[in-house]
Order: C-alpha cells, then structure tokens, then sequence
C-alpha cells in the first residue's frame, strides 16, 4: 500500500478545483534544439506551477490537506516547517478556509518567501535549518495550539495534491514519454510518479536532485543505488532552497518503485538553467524550480534521450506488428525519432531585491 493512488488522486483533482489552478504548458523551440541531436528530436513541455496561487505547485497539496479536515479539526488552526513554498501555500489555505496557520520556517529562507507568508496571514516561528530543529519547534506549537500538523512531503493528502500536477499535464499533452520532476522531500514526485504511471505506465519518471556546492548531498540518487533509504547524507548546500529536504517513510516506496531515473545536476547547471528560462522563455522562475531543466541540459540526460527513444521504436514495432499503432511512433528506415518530456518549472518565488537594487543604481 502506497500513500497516494490515481482514484485519490483524482479525488483531489475534484477536491481543489474550485480554488488551485490548471496550470499551462509552455514551449520553447530553441530549448527543444538545444536538447535534440542527430538521431532525436527532443520536444520539452513545461508545466508551469509558477502560475499556481502562492507561486509554487506547493498550494495543491496544502489545500487538499486543508479541505480534508474536518470542522473541530480545522477551529484550531494548522501547523507546518517548511523552507518557503509550502509554508506561504499552507497559510493561502488556511486563509481560504478561514482559519489559523502556524509556519515554522528555518533561517536562511529568502525574504520574498517570508513576506508572502506573513501577506497570507501565517504565524511565523524560526528555527535552524535542519529536519529535526524544524520538526521540534512544530511540534511544541502543535501541543500548544491544538493545530493540524500538515506536513510539506511525508503525508498523503499533501502527496495526492501535488498528484494532480501529473494528471493534469498528462490531460494536457498526453502522449508524453518522459516527465522530468525537481526532488528533495518527494512529495511532488511521489504523487507525480503515482498519477503518471497510472494513466501511462510506459512514460518514464525521472528525479532532478542537486548534489549541493560540495557534490556530496544526492541522498536520492544514493538511495536509488543502494535500493534503501539513505538518511545520513549531509543537508544539501543549494541555491535551491527549497530542495533541501530528505525523503520520509511515505515518499521514498513510492520513489524507489515508481521513479525510473535520478539526474543529479551541480550549482553552475542550475543557475544556467535559469537563465535560459529568463531568456528565451521570458518566466521567473527559482533555483529550485529550474533544476529539471538543469537536469534535461545534462550529459546525464542523455541516456535517458537514448533508452526512451529505444522503447519508443521497439514499442512502436510491437504494435505494427499486432497490427495497431498502439498510440507511439513507429520509427522506419532513417526517419528521425521524436521524444516528448515534461519538465515541471516547479516554482517561482524568486527574491529579486538585488536585480531591482541593480538596476536602480545612479
């Protein structure tokens, strides 16, 4: 039994929909070249939650979790740590239902995160910028207030929230063949994984996690290696703030067996990245919300590019042969072959005091 299902998903879908919102996909050609060789058109299709309430896809979960309360639940308010993203969605709930939020956020959260919580109407508590510190300092409100703790990742009304993203981009572009997800606690790629394979189980899933300045923080990809959870890895030093997070006891089933790959990307990749976005996309977006285009720009990707235009064909072959198409491209003779992937632009709450400070100088 996993936290998250496509039938809760879709539950959630029904849930949140008089208050999140369906996202739109966006295209870049000069990406798409940026990413395709000789052999293989690559064409990237962006989710962008950057559009969602609160500016990160972190509003979905936050809200479904809001809305499953029940009323005595809900009188007393909710609690929650969290880095930025979740802690400003958490509060935008509460506010739609009217009641309470409690935010325990950890230093070092960019101010713009800060001051949207406090916009929101969330109590801010600080701790330090570790798991426990921040699990404690929830905890001591929790018994204080009575509060719901709604946890960012490890929960499963929160998992089948971020669900939705999957679902819906499938409804969007549904012949998808690789979907590209940032990871850190996992909870986006949990219910992600979960909803894509549902619909489509031969669509790839495939992490985007930054190893940190000192490259020695990829717990996923050090989990996915080993075949268990590795909990002991230092917290990553990112400019991905928001990826700093370890993978719990609810996340981390649904990553080993749902996710098919881990790209591990470095600082200078993302940051490249992110210009890109800025440039050719003209969309702000954070570090965080960046690092699955970092990943797709990798060496890394490439296998990835390589096994899923394989399939592809041998797909498309087995379904010649049966006598259907089968819904994939069938590759003959020296036709190029195309690969669809979805890249989540995950958020874009980006504190642009120094840009605006720039340009303001005499």
């Amino acid at each position: 039994q996993y936290a998250a299902s496509l039938a809760l998903i879709r539950e959630a879908q029904v849930r949140i929909a008089p208050f999140a919102k369906v996202t739109p996909v966006h295209t870049c050609a000069t990406l798409n070249a940026l990413v395709s060789d000789d052999d293989v058109d690559v064409e990237l299709y962006f989710k962008c939650e950057t559009f969602q309430k609160g500016g990160a896809f972190k509003f979905r979960g936050a809200v479904n979790a809001v809305m499953c309360l029940t009323e005595t639940e809900a009188s007393k308010g909710v609690v929650t740590h969290s880095s930025g993203n979740h802690a400003g969605a958490l509060a935008l709930a509460a506010g739609v239902r009217g009641i309470p939020s409690y935010i325990v956020v950890p230093e070092g959260c960019p101010q713009c995160k800060l001051d949207a919580i406090a916009t929101y109407g969330g109590v801010i508590t600080r701790c330090r910028p570790t798991v426990s510190d921040r699990e404690a300092a929830a905890a001591k409100i929790q018994s204080e207030t009575g509060a719901t703790l709604i946890p960012p990742y490890n929960f499963g009304p929160v998992i089948c929230g971020q669900g939705t993203i999957g679902a819906e981009f499938l409804d969007q572009v549904p012949d998808l063949n690789v979907v590209v997800v940032p990871i850190s606690g996992g909870g986006m790629i949990s219910g992600i994984a979960t909803a894509v394979k549902g619909i489509n189980p031969r669509c790839a899933v495939v992490a985007a996690e930054p190893v940190g300045a000192a490259g020695d923080a990829a717990d996923t990809a050090a989990s996915k290696a080993r075949g268990t959870l590795v909990s002991d890895m230092a917290v990553p030093d990112t400019i991905a703030d928001g990826l700093k997070a370890k993978m719990g006891d609810l996340t981390w089933p649904i990553v080993r067996d749902k996710v098919d790959e881990v790209v591990t990307v470095e600082e200078g990749e993302i940051v490249a990245a992110m210009k890109l976005v800025f440039e050719r996309m003209k969309l702000v977006v954070e570090p965080s919300g960046a690092v699955g285009l970092a990943a797709v720009l990798s060496p890394q990707f490439k296998k990835v590019v390589t096994t899923t235009a394989a399939a592809t064909t041998a797909a498309g072959a087995a379904a010649g042969a049966a006598g259907g198409g089968g819904g994939v491209v069938e590759v003959k003779g020296t036709e190029r072959q195309t690969v669809k992937v979805g890249v989540v632009l995950c958020g874009g709450n980006l504190d642009m005091a120094a840009l605006f400070a720039a340009y303001a100088r005499p």
